[in-house]
């Protein structure tokens, strides 16, 4: 056979081969087709339902929900996720696979969602959530406070031996001229109020931002068992030893504490709260008890971002207590007053005034239960 005979006889099979396959296409599309509609007839009925029993959710909650679609709903969304795998599996047409993962993910979300929203959740952290969480770091706190306490009392200790120690814990920029040595006229002027509110000093902004650092890294170097937040702790206290020991060198020690206690009864709170934060988790990892290492550090991570949550609100109320009452308030009495209250308010809010958890009563004393 010449050349010319084999292209012919290898057309021809081709042909009869494309011949096949557009007739076969057809019908492979045809049986594919009545498989999708058949799959879907079959369970449109429980999808159905459960867009309904969805649908009724999401207006109006449970209440919108009879008994017995409430007791079918987790078969239904069962099914509807089986469906879908089923769906992405066989590949059966595009319109029947996004409306199961339409319905499956608006399922999940009424199953397995929050059943609260933003106003509720903030209702009960600061209804009882945020201060039961304060109040399980009890020995953390207890133990912060006492390192802040002595950090302070050792910067005090090192200035009075040298004054030298001023410079290397305090530095000269955040000093802002409260030097040792400094006269008391130009110290007494730097804690004058401001003629306006248009702005925090440097040294304002300085201990704001050193502070709201120090209470950030001492919550996140916890984990290496709680010894990194103490010594933080330390070395920045002593940076409020060093400063007090300068005002009481000059005989201002009375007017410098009312001058920081505005904020500071606040802002040192939140600092103590985020160390004891830290070392929560680094104690909990360190001495995990019944509970494996990773168990406990994540109940302790828990508690502790709680926590630190509120944390960022008392930073926050600091910050606005630090621009404009210290700024603005004159005479250390008055100062010492705002401060005081706001102390007062904290320790009643952690400690005293105990809102039990919802079901349970309200304390105004005692333990928790």
């Amino acid at each position: 056979m010449n050349s010319r005979g084999v292209l012919d006889t290898i057309g021809g099979s081709l042909g009869g081969i494309f011949a096949r396959n557009a007739m076969d296409a057809p019908a492979d599309i045809e049986s594919a087709a009545l498989r999708s509609d058949r799959f879907r007839l079959e369970r449109e009925g429980d999808w159905r339902r459960l867009e309904g029993i969805i649908a009724a959710m999401e207006r109006g909650g449970l209440r919108g929900v009879d008994d017995d679609d409430l007791l079918a709903l987790p078969t239904l969304y069962r099914t509807a996720a089986s469906s879908l795998a089923v769906a992405r599996e066989t590949s059966l047409d595009m319109a029947t696979l996004q409306y199961l993962e339409s319905l499956v993910q608006r399922a999940w979300f009424q199953v397995y969602g929050p059943r609260k929203g933003l106003f509720a959740w903030m209702r009960e952290f600061l209804m009882g959530g945020w201060s039961r969480a304060v109040r399980a770091l009890w020995l953390d706190i207890c133990i912060s406070l006492f390192v802040m306490v002595a950090g302070t009392i050792v910067g005090w200790l090192l200035v009075a031996q040298d004054t030298e120690w001023f410079y290397r814990l305090v530095g000269e920029r955040m000093a802002g001229g409260r030097v040792p040595g400094a006269s008391r006229e130009s110290l007494e002027a730097t804690l004058a109020v401001e003629e306006t509110s248009s702005g925090l000093s440097t040294f304002a902004a300085s201990l704001f931002s050193n502070n709201a650092g120090v209470a950030i890294l001492a919550f996140a170097l916890g984990f290496a068992f709680g010894i990194p937040s103490l010594l933080l702790l330390v070395h920045n206290l002593a940076l409020l030893g060093a400063m007090m020991w300068v005002f009481a060198d000059a005989g201002l020690a009375y007017e410098f504490g009312g001058w920081l206690s505005i904020h500071g009864t606040t802002e040192l709170f939140a600092i103590l709260l985020a160390g004891a934060a830290g070392l929560h988790i680094g104690r909990s990892m360190a001495f995990p008890g019944k509970d494996g290492v990773l168990d406990a550090a994540a109940a302790a991570g828990r508690r502790s971002a709680v926590v630190m949550l509120g944390v960022v609100i008392m930073m926050i109320i600091a910050a606005l207590l630090e621009a404009f009452p210290r700024q603005l308030v004159d005479g250390a009495n008055n100062r010492y007053l705002i401060g005081g209250i706001f102390l007062a308010f904290w320790l009643s809010y952690f400690f005293l005034f105990r809102i039990a958890e919802p079901g349970g009563e309200v304390q105004l004393s005692g333990s928790d239960a």
